[in-house]
């Protein structure tokens, strides 16, 4: 049906052979190159080893993922912040150079009173001048009466010009520094807002530094378990070697010709040569796909052993698949946790398809059944 222990967690309480790390693959393949049978595994006190350090690094993983998620956060909230920062530096930008230019503007509108008030002071002093004389003195100075009505005339014209534009500047002016107060204040607040998305953004980075710190550090506690759990497999390996010295290997072969050494022995208790555990399902298929003289890639040894894993597999190593059977295609049903894969003996003429199996009732043995393929995803080594 599958090979249930590619995907098996690390923390199931099940016998160590049904809990097999990736680690443990490498040290079982020296084993198997050498043609040397894995049995069962019997030595309890590496199970007792193993099942701490999984169970540990179970609970390792569980928070790394919680970390992550919370990192996640973190820079989400440190993007959204950099967002607004950017927003308010924007205004403030555009606040400076308008409050640049109501300075500027100020200061020419000063530079005109100066001036105006400078015209009128001498248009005063004139004036004053002027009135030092008596009318008759004046009419006598002028060439005529009409021309002293002008000049009369002339200065009140000139000082009321020089007033109202005194006036009009110094209302200008009092109008652009109203403006540029309420510029500043703006500013000033932008600026006060700025500091404080900028205290927030840093608070975010300490927090999503320290997050990473974590997962470095429960990132390295997973692998150093990993690490002596493959290195415990190892030694249990060696250890069930010894105590399973001359167990069976040899001998008549079983159903569907799956040989002796892999089916005389109890399920689960050895690899075979492809990296699927015995007496399962894909052993079974990896068999009569490597006997017809087909290449079986080593999909268990690559964590890729479950059934449902095989369709993926064969899509990354060039092997096609579709829904249509032929003689000699292993038949992936993707159902249940770990799909079930069947070897296609032959295709009958009224569509359904005769195939071999092994391990279909969870019981390791082998049997055989005519079935619809509807559903069924066909792989043509």
């Amino acid at each position: 049906m599958q090979n249930k222990k590619q995907l098996k967690t690390s923390h199931t309480k099940l016998s160590a052979l049904r809990a097999k790390p990736a680690l443990f693959v490498l040290a079982a393949a020296v084993f198997l190159g050498s043609g040397l049978v894995v049995p069962y595994v019997r030595a309890d006190q590496y199970d007792d080893q193993i099942n701490s350090l999984s169970e540990q690094n179970a609970g390792a993983q569980s928070t790394l993922s919680t970390l992550l998620g919370q990192a996640s956060s973190y820079q989400q909230a440190i993007s959204e912040l950099q967002t607004q920062i950017n927003a308010v530096r924007s205004a403030i930008a555009a606040n400076e150079a308008q409050q640049a230019d109501l300075q500027t503007q100020i200061t020419a509108q000063q530079a005109e009173i100066d001036k105006q008030k400078a015209i009128l002071k001498n248009d005063i002093k004139t004036n004053y001048v002027s009135g030092q004389l008596t009318p008759v003195e004046s009419l006598a100075t002028s060439q005529s009466l009409s021309d002293y009505i002008d000049k009369q005339e002339a200065y009140s014209v000139i000082q009321d010009s020089i007033q109202k534009t005194v006036v009009q500047v110094q209302a200008l002016q009092r109008s652009l520094q109203s403006k540029k107060a309420e510029v500043d204040q703006l500013l000033e607040s932008q600026k006060s807002q700025n500091d404080e998305l900028g205290a927030a953004q840093s608070k975010q980075s300490e927090l999503l530094t320290y997050n990473q710190g974590q997962q470095d550090a429960y990132s390295s506690q997973i692998a150093a378990n990993s690490s002596k759990i493959g290195e415990l497999r190892r030694q249990q390996i060696i250890a069930n070697a010894r105590f399973s010295a001359g167990a069976p290997g040899t001998g008549p072969t079983c159903g569907g010709g799956y040989p002796a050494k892999w089916c005389q022995i109890g399920q689960d208790a050895t690899f075979d040569s492809w990296g699927m555990y015995n007496r399962e399902c894909v052993s079974y298929t990896a068999f009569r796909v490597a006997e017809s003289g087909r290449r079986m890639p080593t999909w268990g040894w690559a964590s890729r052993g479950n059934a449902n894993q095989w369709p993926a597999a064969a899509d990354d190593s060039g092997i096609p698949r579709d829904s249509s059977p032929r003689s000699g295609d292993v038949a992936i049903s993707m159902r249940g946790t770990f799909g079930h894969a069947m070897y296609v003996e032959s295709v009958n003429s009224n569509g359904t398809i005769n195939i071999s199996q092994y391990n279909v009732n969870l019981d390791g043995r082998f049997s055989t059944n005519t079935i619809n393929p509807a559903g069924l995803i066909f792989i043509h080594f």
